[in-house]
């Protein structure tokens, strides 16, 4: 019996040895891969094949007393090889190897002075040497610390120090930028750029780490018949400017990133003319830049559209012309006093922004005072004369002369600065009275001299400062310069001067940027 039950006995395993068949066929897996895939289903075969016959011909009498427990040992270790086995052909399908010009994101494990540790969940870890990371710049380098997620670029899959992947991380930044530009190509939308640079042809705006170009034709203010001398002279004047721009070609394969600034302020003035008409509430105060100065008012650019401030809207003096008080390019704030959705149209205002002199007007004035007032207009009943802080006065006919003329014009000329004395307030209709013939000739005397006598104070004021100009001692300004500059040429930048400026101009000592 015992010479039966021996060979049973052999084809039984322990559960070390189960354990050590299981790690020998999980190792063979790994290293030849799915053709071992089915090797457990051809040795359960092989075994089921080999046992049966035994099994029949051992008689039940003699079967040894622990036959069940060894014959259960297999069958409780069958399902824990199965899920061990799954388990390893899971993780070996689900692994995906690098690729060269995968673009991943990484954490990153370790700052060097010549790399970066990089851990990007594969088997071996990556490295970002130091060639890199000089293109990335300090500045990238110092914004990231351990811990942080970073995407880059795999160079060389394997291979690298001790196995690792060789990664760029400046490539990953690059193709993102690639991929970002097509995007603002594909949706149109507007951006904004620092001008770097320029060249024959146009601007150099960077985006990211790409290099842009904006082509002198696209860019607005430059015309095809601007010489070369004079596009050279803008494009240097725009270097350092922040433009809004659009994506009019993208070519991955060419390297050329195309923009247009005057699409996009095109575009973006629509979109800023649509907010703002939106937006804008009537009573509401906002600062904008006088884009145009006409005879009858003038243009103030809101950022996106113009409005309208018309010359009575501009003081509360009376003016002549706009151009007396601003200029192209000043930057005004205004009081918004109506906006036509229909038309698009917005009318402005520059004296609301001012005090409003008829609001004191009793604080300052009392009937019978005497005022200077200069002569603004003329009608037939009367002159106005306005006065110094512009509140503006009514001289009727009658208060010209002891003997009304048939015409002021016959008394009083528009300009004439004249002593006029208040003969009636009334704050509530913003209305004065004033009259010429209720002043005295000795209070005209006394004004006309006291006028003469500011008039040459003004005056030697101007002639000392003048004096005091010319008379500097030569040998404070010999000592200021160094005797081996004396007989040196004078340097260009001392003797160049501003297109169409001589150097008797008024302008030469502030020349127009």
């Amino acid at each position: 019996m015992s010479n039966d039950v021996t060979p049973m006995g052999k084809d039984l395993m322990s559960p070390g040895e189960e354990e050590k068949q299981t790690n020998s066929l999980l190792s063979t897996h790994a290293r030849n891969g799915p053709a071992m895939e089915q090797a457990p289903s051809l040795a359960a075969q092989q075994t089921s094949s080999t046992a049966e016959p035994t099994e029949t011909a051992v008689p039940s009498t003699q079967r040894p007393a622990n036959e069940g427990a060894a014959a259960a040992a297999p069958a409780s270790n069958a399902p824990l090889q199965s899920i061990v086995m799954q388990q390893a052909l899971s993780d070996e399908y689900a692994y995906v190897r690098p690729k060269r010009g995968e673009i991943r994101l990484g954490r990153v494990m370790d700052i060097r002075q010549d790399s970066i540790l990089v851990d990007l969940g594969l088997k071996h870890e990556g490295i970002i040497p130091a060639e890199d990371l000089q293109r990335v710049g300090q500045n990238a380098i110092e914004s990231v610390s351990v811990g942080d997620e970073i995407p880059v670029y795999i160079l060389r899959p394997e291979g690298g120090p001790e196995g690792s992947i060789l990664l760029s991380w400046f490539r990953a930044r690059q193709e993102q930028d690639w991929l970002d530009a097509q995007r603002l190509y594909e949706t149109g939308e507007i951006w904004e750029g620092k001008v770097k640079g320029y060249n024959r042809g146009g601007l150099i705006v960077p985006y990211g780490k790409i290099r842009g170009f904006v082509p002198a034709s696209q860019i607005t203010g430059i015309s095809r018949n601007m010489n070369a001398a004079n596009l050279q002279e803008r494009l240097a004047k725009m270097v350092g400017q922040t433009l809004h721009l659009k994506v009019i070609e993208v070519d991955r394969q060419t390297r050329r990133l195309i923009f247009s600034e005057r699409i996009a302020q095109r575009e973006w003035r629509i979109q800023q003319r649509e907010k703002l008409l939106n937006e804008l509430q009537e009573g509401t105060r906002l600062r904008g830049v006088v884009s145009n100065v006409c005879d009858f008012g003038v243009f103030v650019d809101l950022g996106g559209m113009d409005g309208l401030v018309h010359i009575s809207e501009l003081s509360w003096r009376r003016t002549k012309h706009p151009s007396d008080l601003v200029k192209v390019g000043d930057e005004v704030e205004v009081y918004v006093l109506h906006v036509d959705k229909e038309k698009k149209r917005i009318a402005l205002s520059l004296r609301l922004t001012e005090p409003d002199p008829w609001q004191s007007v009793l604080e300052r004035y009392q009937v019978g005072q005497l005022v200077t007032g200069t002569i603004t207009k003329l009608v037939a009943f009367g002159a106005f004369a306005a006065l110094d802080d512009g509140i503006e006065g009514l001289i009727h006919i009658s208060e010209l002369a002891e003997i009304p003329p048939k015409h002021p014009s016959e008394v009083v000329k528009v300009g004439d600065t004249l002593l006029l004395r208040i003969v009636k307030i009334d704050n509530q209709r913003r209305r004065m009275g004033l009259s010429l013939k209720r002043v005295s000739e000795e209070e005209r005397a006394a004004w006309e001299e006291q006028q003469a006598t500011e008039a040459e104070t003004e005056e030697s004021a101007e002639l000392s400062g003048e004096t005091q100009l010319e008379q500097q001692p030569q040998a404070e300004a010999a000592e200021e310069i160094p005797p081996s500059m004396e007989a040196m040429p004078p340097e260009p930048s001392d003797i160049l001067l501003p297109e169409g400026v001589l150097p008797d101009d008024e302008d030469a000592d502030n020349p127009v940027e």
